[in-house]
Parts: structure tokens; sequence; C-alpha cells
């Protein structure tokens, strides 16, 4: 199994706003847990932060998560968002960028079955093929 490719993506399109002179922005879902952000400024379980080098201190996108500080009503906060609690990376003037699908954020999340062996995936039928004339 491959690592996600969400942190690849979220780095590659900061990359390219901030190479076009625009202002990225991130969209995060604060409604998770381990999310760490100012919380009078979530609007719907949801906030939207300027990620600009000069709105924000010791920025960083690992493969795991988004983690800045910032200064919010003019009091500095550590920001810290896990990579799947980050919705979108866009650039402020027009919007264009990347959405990201919400993520489970462990195996409890999958759906459960009433079962503890799966069925089994029933083997891929073979092509057929003919000649047409």
């Amino acid at each position: 199994m491959m690592t996600s490719n969400r942190p690849y993506l979220m780095r590659a399109i900061y990359e390219w706003i901030l190479d076009n002179d625009m202002t990225p922005h991130v969209l995060i879902d604060a409604d998770l847990p381990t999310v760490e952000v100012p919380r009078q400024y979530v609007e719907e379980g949801r906030i939207v932060l300027n990620i600009s080098p000069g709105a924000v201190q010791q920025f960083a996108i690992d493969n795991d998560c988004l983690g800045f500080s910032a200064r919010f009503g003019g009091k500095p906060f550590s920001i810290y968002a896990p990579i799947n609690a980050v919705r979108a990376i866009y650039a402020a003037e027009n919007s264009e960028g990347m959405m990201f699908e919400l993520l489970p954020t462990s195996d409890s999340d999958e759906e459960v079955t009433g079962s503890d062996d799966p069925e089994p995936t029933p083997p891929p039928k073979r092509p057929s093929l003919r000649v047409v004339k």
C-alpha cells in the first residue's frame, strides 16, 4: 500500500500559488479531535486560514500534518491539523487550487459488517473477444 498523495499535492499547490504571486489559504475541518485552531474563528465546523509566508511562522506541511504559528487578534497561536483534516488549499484571489475528500481517521470509521469473515471477491471475468467482419 502506498502512502497518501495528499501532503505531496498540498506542498505542490502551495508552491504553485506562491510562484504565481497569490495568497495561499487552507480550509480545515475543525471538528476532528486533534485539530488545534482558534475556536472563536471556526464557522460550521470549518476554518479558513491564510498560510502565506508573511502571515505565518514555522510553516510546515509534512506527511502527517500541517503546522505553523500565527497571530489571531494580536495573540500568537500554534496551528496543528492532521493531513486528513485539510479539505482544500487554494489561492484567495481566484479560488484556484485543490479540494480533498474527507478521509477516515482510523479503521473504526469504516463500516462494520456483521460477519468476521469478509465476503470473498469473485474472480474477475475474462474478456471475451470475437472477430467482427
